[in-house]
Order: structure tokens, then C-alpha cells, then sequence
């Protein structure tokens, strides 16, 4: 949750009219994707985060164990 956190607030200030979202997806103890809502909004974090975790979380075998955490920051929150 943490890490997620940490890359929510990459987008503070800059994700409008989205929140700021980050996206950590772990497999077996492992980091395999990360990602935050980008500048006006797009791509989400979501997107992101799958995008760098590869071909296989298009629904390949090596991703079906894996978990995704997600965070949202408020733009008056501080971490």
C-alpha cells in the first residue's frame, strides 16, 4: 500500500479532473508492474501498471496469481 501511495503522489496537482491513483501488481513477492494516473488524467494507473507488467497480464498464465493494490490520494492529503 505504501509503494502505491508513493506513486499516487507523482500525479499530485497534475491528474485533474481524475484523482491521484497509483497501482503497484505483485506476483509471488515480487513487483511486476507499477504505474500512476498520468498528467490530465490519462493513461490511469491502472493501465500503467499492466502495460509494464507485460503480455502475460493480458490473461497469460503468468500473471494469474497476481495481486493488484491500489491508491487513491486526495488532493488535500499529505503522505
Amino acid at each position: 500500500m505504501g509503494a502505491a501511495l508513493a506513486l499516487a503522489e507523482r500525479g499530485r496537482g497534475r491528474t485533474a479532473p481524475n484523482p491521484n491513483v497509483g497501482c503497484v501488481i505483485v506476483r509471488d513477492g515480487r513487483v511486476v508492474g507499477r504505474g500512476w494516473t498520468q498528467a490530465g488524467g490519462r493513461p490511469h494507473a491502472e493501465a500503467m501498471a499492466l502495460t509494464e507488467a507485460g503480455t502475460n497480464a493480458r490473461g497469460g498464465y503468468g500473471l494469474r496469481d497476481a495481486g493488484a493494490v491500489r491508491a487513491s490520494v486526495s488532493a488535500r492529503a499529505r503522505v
